[in-house]
């Protein structure tokens, strides 16, 4: 027989706010027809995409306080004054990195003795993630990106997508984008980030092309060309490359990404990035005469990391800056000789509504069956930071950081 498990969604706490939840309304309903072994509680917000209202119209519970709950169920991280002792959280830590901005945050869980389970670390046996935002943040980097584009070149002006209620408004408005002149527009990445990032350009029907053509041919037309480690590195012995090797060994290569500079008119960074992994270009490379990217939108966001124009995250409200490549500097987003740079850490929160409704669904259908009945195929166990206020085998690794 099942025990009854009582579900908690939090309100979030993270500032600046999230608008963006777990577990939407309809998603709520599905999940108490699917595990009539559960109850579900939904903490009372003035910040949720979706309003109380609309939970408790169809019948869910909108409450203030979660501390019957079992389980604690958020998507950022959540303020270390809010955590409840000696439950069950689900959420983005942000810890397994040893992110220092997080130290106390996995500290306090410990202390706490609080289970963590992290949506980052819910894969399958192959290591695949079974679920992420990460698709979404592909698309609205891609669109913030052709928004900052079309206004350094003074050639359109798209509306913000967090004034957007869905994905489709957004179409609407990228059809302004639909006539660009000839640029070339360069992805790094063939992710989810990546491939969310050509959804936006297949719609705008800009043709894909091969790299080395991307490289060496010019076109009276936009193009676009994505490319993956085998195009922007080498193995510093000369061997052969390969994916794995690459992944295991970051430090036994060097970066072959400098012609890519020199024919980029838009860069979009989708890749996923190890701090021991050679870096995309220098800040030397960006002072070249012929270095010719005017826009950068770093989807990946990796601070003082592959891309030196990437000196801090932005916001939603204020996306883009300008980086002078001569002194390093922050300038206003479209000064004259300066790259503009978008860099939201968080897009998903743009269109918060259709992020949340496309996370929920895939949470409630591919991770509650092993979080609510039985995890046979361990992925909650890969996925468990903390067990009852102690470090996993797993993550044993964090024992000095969270010290």
């Amino acid at each position: 027989m099942i025990n009854h498990i009582s579900i908690g969604v939090i309100r979030e706490t993270k500032n600046p706010p999230d608008k963006r939840v777990a577990i939407t309304p309809e998603e709520g309903v599905n999940i108490l027809k699917i595990f009539p072994h559960v109850n579900l509680f939904i903490q009372s917000s003035n910040n949720r995409c979706f309003s109380d209202d609309e939970y408790g119209s169809l019948g869910l519970n909108v409450v203030d306080d979660l501390d019957h709950c079992d389980i604690l169920i958020g998507v950022k991280e959540v303020a270390i004054e809010k955590l409840i002792p000696n439950k069950k959280y689900m959420f983005f830590s942000h810890t397994t990195k040893q992110q220092p901005y997080n130290k106390k945050l996995l500290k306090e869980i410990l202390k706490k003795n609080i289970t963590l389970i992290d949506y980052e670390l819910l894969t399958n046996d192959s290591n695949i993630r079974l679920i992420a935002f990460s698709r979404w943040a592909g698309v609205i980097g891609c669109y913030d990106g052709l928004k900052a584009l079309g206004e350094k070149l003074n050639l359109f002006k798209l509306k913000p997508a967090s004034q957007l209620h869905h994905i489709y408004e957004m179409f609407d408005e990228l059809n302004a984008a639909k006539k660009l002149p000839p640029l070339k527009i360069l992805i790094t990445g063939n992710g989810r980030a990546g491939k969310g990032t050509i959804e936006i350009l297949n719609y705008l029907e800009i043709p894909k092309v091969a790299p080395e053509d991307f490289l060496s041919k010019n076109y009276d037309h936009t193009v676009f060309a994505i490319i993956d480690p085998h195009e922007y590195v080498e193995r510093v012995d000369g061997k052969e490359l390969t994916l794995q090797h690459f992944f295991d060994n970051p430090t036994m290569y060097r970066s072959t990404f400098a012609p890519y500079t020199k024919v980029t008119d838009f860069f979009i960074a989708c890749h996923f990035w190890d701090p021991h992994s050679p870096i995309f270009m220098t800040k030397e490379d960006m002072q070249a005469d012929d270095f010719k990217i005017s826009v950068i939108a770093d989807v990946s966001c990796d601070i003082d990391g592959p891309i030196p124009s990437t000196i801090r995250p932005t916001t939603i409200e204020e996306q883009i800056y300008g980086y002078n490549p001569f002194n390093g500097k922050e300038t206003a987003p479209f000064t004259k000789g300066s790259i503009t740079v978008m860099a939201v850490d968080n897009l998903p929160g743009e269109l918060p509504r259709d992020t949340s409704s496309d996370f929920s669904k895939n949470l409630v259908e591919k991770i509650f069956p092993s979080l609510l009945v039985q995890d046979e195929l361990d992925i909650i166990k890969r996925a468990t930071i903390a067990k009852n206020g102690k470090l996993t085998k797993s993550y044993a690794y964090l024992k000095d950081y969270a010290s």
